[in-house]
């Protein structure tokens, strides 16, 4: 439950990132897998394409199904994550709207900084 709770706050987060940014996997899916669910890297970036698979994944899904890097358990979580950036992405948007340029590229520069300096401390 704790997981499937988690992939859902993941969908929520890179849908309101996406509607904010333009941005969604590589920059948030992939990290907060990682962070939150204990996700190797490779598994990450494939559980993130599942949650793009209609538009831009569904090749790439299935490259690393059948190389064993997922599962249909990573399959669900990626299904459950794109319901989230569904709703999330309209949450994005307005928020996006409803602030000033310059205030929307502080937050955008700061989300970076912070994902970075994540990545770069989990490397170490």
């Amino acid at each position: 439950m704790m997981t499937v709770l988690a992939a859902a706050a993941i969908g929520i987060i890179a849908g309101v990132c996406s509607g904010m940014f333009g941005i969604g996997g590589g920059i948030v899916i992939v990290p907060l897998l990682i962070f939150l669910l204990g996700f190797t890297l490779k598994t990450a970036t494939a559980t993130s394409l599942i949650a793009m698979l209609l538009p831009v994944g569904i090749l790439g899904v299935r490259e690393y199904y059948r190389a064993g890097v997922i599962t249909s358990g990573n399959i669900k979580i990626g299904l459950i994550i794109s319901l989230g950036m569904f709703f999330g992405a309209l949450i994005g948007a307005k928020i996006s709207l409803a602030l000033d340029a310059k205030t929307l590229s502080r937050a955008f520069a700061v989300f970076l900084v912070l994902v970075a300096a994540r990545l770069w401390m989990k490397a170490a």
